[in-house]
């Protein structure tokens, strides 16, 4: 179903990405899965680095943002058994690595979050924090974790 969604928005889902550090990318506590730090690669690459508004615009830093989310979703996708698994997606926290007067965090994230209840319906709908940061691992301008409800 899930699937199908994704093929009518035309998305599609990259592979798995793979830890770049010493850690699981997801741990499934009772219903709940839980998600490391995703990064925006793109075929293994991060290809836009820097920071907001000094390198990157918003809405740059917003695409960067929903690619981390479909590299999530192939996770939830490799660790949950597929999609349709998703009761509700609870909790996003995103780090944007930030100028010091940066103040519009929650404007990079809000195009994942809204492609997430395009994706998901209601089942999309989530809990956010969005901070700022000095800088992200290899320099993305965007980091994000996860916390999925499953059935």
């Amino acid at each position: 179903m899930i699937e199908e969604k994704l093929k009518e928005l035309e998305i599609s889902l990259p592979e798995p990405i793979k830890p770049v550090g010493f850690y699981v990318p997801a741990l499934r506590v009772n219903n709940l899965l839980f998600l490391s730090g995703i990064l925006p690669f793109r075929e293994g690459k991060i290809s836009k680095k820097g920071k907001v508004p000094l390198e990157l615009s918003i809405e740059e830093a917003s695409e960067e943002a929903k690619q981390t989310v479909l590299n999530a979703l192939a996770v939830v996708r490799e660790h949950a058994g597929g999609l349709d698994k998703i009761k509700q997606c609870l909790k996003i926290t995103g780090y944007i690595a930030a100028s010091d007067d940066f103040v519009d965090h929650p404007k990079v994230l809000n195009p994942a979050s809204e492609m997430l209840f395009k994706i998901f319906g209601d089942r999309g709908k989530h809990c956010r924090v969005a901070v700022g940061v000095s800088s992200l691992p290899l320099g993305a301008v965007v980091e994000m974790d996860f916390i999925f409800e499953l059935v």
